[in-house]
């Protein structure tokens, strides 16, 4: 059984956060979140299924996502936390379900932002002309600046996530807008063999992953049971739109499926046919504000994320502790980014660097799917459990929803260990879960504090 203590009121004074998102904030902390998927990425689908295999990888994907979505907009009013996914988890589940939601989103928003930055490293090679053994420069150099913008206040970071988001979709529709006259699907498009739609999903799942981080944002909204389900919807149908638009656009001009597919900054590559290469460098460094976009917000989703666990007792106390001047969690923040900074590292120097950005996505991928897959079992348990629990909003798509999103990520889950070219960064990735699970069945679980998500999960059951 898990063990509670009882914290006094300087424990909570020391891990309070400041409250100052509206609904265009959240809409624009989950478009951010995303949004780079549309700038790299989302490529490699196309090698991995073809053009035809991706488009119907993506199709699936988004009915996956609407089921999630809706879903997470019915629980997340309900159970305004910071905790998110894994507050949903511990009142459906219990401790050991929380806890293994939480630990599975955790990898996925650690790994999500080093994946991102290598993206980005790609991206400023090709503006600089700098060698391909610079890019960890690049990587330290990203985290650096970000981290220190998440550090110095929340007001400071929402407000530069709806800039940057609003920046980063002016890109896509100036990019839209130039690639039409271009397109040529018999010609471009289908100049790599369709190989299905299976090994193309977790490169489809690319272009929403993250739109399910705004409940994490829940403490620090102005009124959660408002504003959050219209942030997260709105969030949903303006990612439908980009991910289709850009899939579609990119594969069916210069220089074709096949190139596009390989590229590590294939808006670029793209962007040489509506413009010629005098304009390549400038559009690259435009286009970096999509891939900058998505990684500051991250950087942001998993500073909350491990502040939430570790305030509960789940991952170690001293990780939530706030700082005194900007109420931003100083060390969940630095300490999520030496694990996502360490990751990226390791594969470029032990293993494939051609392929980090590929591995570390799967691996990325890999928490999401069984956070997902959890996060519909809490809601499905909800459901039946606690009907009578108050809901400012309710699913539409309901329980059928719910079934959907987790059959997707089921198969996703799946399809993950059977592609030999990224696969093995998904078992180090289950091997960091089973550690993270083996951490809590001898430790942590015998040291969990009264948390607001703790004594509303009690309260319930």
């Amino acid at each position: 059984m898990p063990v509670y203590s009882k914290p006094n009121d300087e424990y909570f004074e020391k891990r309070t956060l400041r409250r100052h998102a509206g609904v265009l904030h959240l809409w624009a902390l989950g478009v951010a979140a995303v949004i780079s998927g549309d700038f790299f990425g989302w490529n490699f689908g196309l090698i991995a299924g073809g053009f035809s295999g991706m488009l119907t990888a993506l199709i699936i994907m988004t009915a996956m996502y609407s089921g999630l979505c809706f879903s997470i907009a019915e629980m997340s009013p309900a159970l305004p936390h910071t905790g998110g996914a894994y507050s949903f988890a511990r009142t459906a589940m219990g401790p050991w379900g929380g806890y293994i939601t939480g630990l599975a989103e955790n990898m996925e928003y650690i790994l999500t932002p080093a994946t991102i930055v290598v993206g980005i490293g790609g991206y400023l090679g090709a503006i600089f002309h700098t060698p391909k053994s610079w890019e960890p420069g690049w990587w330290v150099v990203c985290y650096s600046v970000f981290v220190a913008l998440n550090i110095f206040g929340v007001a400071l970071s929402f407000r530069f996530s709806i800039f940057i988001a609003l920046a980063a979709l002016i890109v896509l529709i100036v990019f839209w807008i130039g690639a039409i006259p271009h397109v040529d699907f018999a010609r471009y498009a289908f100049d790599t063999p369709s190989k299905g739609w299976l090994p193309a999903l977790p490169f489809a799942l690319w272009l929403y992953l993250g739109i399910e981080q705004l409940p994490l944002a829940a403490e620090e909204s102005h009124d959660p049971r408002r504003d959050m389900p219209k942030g997260i919807l709105y969030g949903l149908l303006t990612l439908v739109v980009c991910s289709f638009l850009t899939m579609i656009l990119s594969a069916a001009i210069a220089p074709g499926a096949a190139k596009l597919g390989a590229s590590q900054e294939p808006l670029v590559l793209s962007f040489q046919t509506i413009a010629g290469s005098e304009w390549t460098k400038l559009f690259a460094v435009v286009a970096c504000i999509g891939l900058i976009a998505s990684f500051h917000t991250i950087i942001y989703a998993y500073g909350r994320q491990i502040y939430s666990l570790s305030r509960a007792g789940y991952f170690p106390q001293w990780l939530s502790v706030t700082s005194a001047r900007h109420k931003t969690p100083v060390r969940a923040l630095v300490s999520g980014s030496a694990l996502g900074m360490a990751a990226a590292l390791g594969i470029y120097f032990f293993g494939q660097n051609s392929q980090v950005g590929a591995i570390l996505l799967n691996m990325a991928v890999f928490g999401a799917v069984i956070a997902y897959i959890l996060q519909m079992a809490s809601f499905l348990l909800l459901r039946r459990k606690l009907p009578l629990m108050e809901r400012p909003y309710v699913s539409p798509l309901g329980v059928a929803g719910a079934w959907i999103a987790t059959i997707i990520s089921a198969i996703t889950l799946v399809v993950l260990f059977l592609n030999p070219d990224y696969n093995k960064g998904v078992y180090g990735a289950a091997i960091w879960f089973a550690l993270g699970i083996a951490y809590f069945a001898f430790y942590a679980r015998k040291r969990l504090v009264l948390s607001p998500e703790e004594e509303f999960a009690i309260k319930w059951n």
